[in-house]
């Protein structure tokens, strides 16, 4: 009778917890939201940004669980430099030298594991790029509507091989390197 009694609480207990557990989807406000990239070569770097057309992060109460993004890459644009330099660094970043924007007009993210607390996060996500998929792992800042994250992102495992020393010999001081980064706010 007392074992019955107490896998009774339990079950209650546990009902009530889920049911109390609300699992809600914050839609990303893509415009006031930023995704700043800087790219490094062996003579110096460049920076710019792109622009998230869709998003939302998943919370199960105020814990991240999940998330989906979707990035225009027809956006991207180069900050650090004016005139036709710019245009043409844009041009060759949307080429299929580099991210075939007119093929692939769009990147992924779809965030698979989520683990930490208290705002701080370690997520791993597949990213797509140019229609290829890799698994990235980051971490992730959430307090109040603002998530933050600084990631590193390999171009070479998305067949981006313009000036790539992965893939190049002898590109000296012409070679581009591999890893460029994102520094990512997104309110929601």
């Amino acid at each position: 009778m007392k074992n019955n009694l107490k896998i009774g609480t339990m079950l209650v207990l546990a009902i009530s917890t889920l049911a109390f557990t609300t699992i809600t989807d914050k839609k990303v406000d893509v415009v006031n939201s930023t995704v700043v990239w800087n790219g490094y070569k062996v003579t110096g770097e460049h920076e710019g940004t792109i622009s998230l057309k869709e998003g939302s992060l998943t919370f199960n109460g105020d814990k991240l669980t999940g998330g989906n993004f979707v990035v225009d890459m027809t956006t991207l644009t180069v900050t650090d430099l004016q005139g036709g330099m710019k245009g043409k660094l844009e041009g060759h970043l949307k080429s299929d030298d580099f991210f075939g924007v007119e093929k692939h007009p769009e990147a992924a993210l779809n965030i698979t594991k989520v683990e930490g607390s208290n705002g701080n996060y370690k997520v791993t996500g597949a990213l797509t790029i140019k229609g290829i998929t890799n698994q990235i792992t980051f971490d992730m800042n959430v307090k109040g509507n603002t998530a933050t994250t600084a990631l590193k992102i390999d171009r070479s495992k998305f067949d981006v091989r313009f000036g790539s020393p992965s893939f190049f010999n002898d590109l000296q001081d012409k070679a581009i390197y591999d890893e460029f980064d994102l520094n990512v706010t997104l309110k929601f």
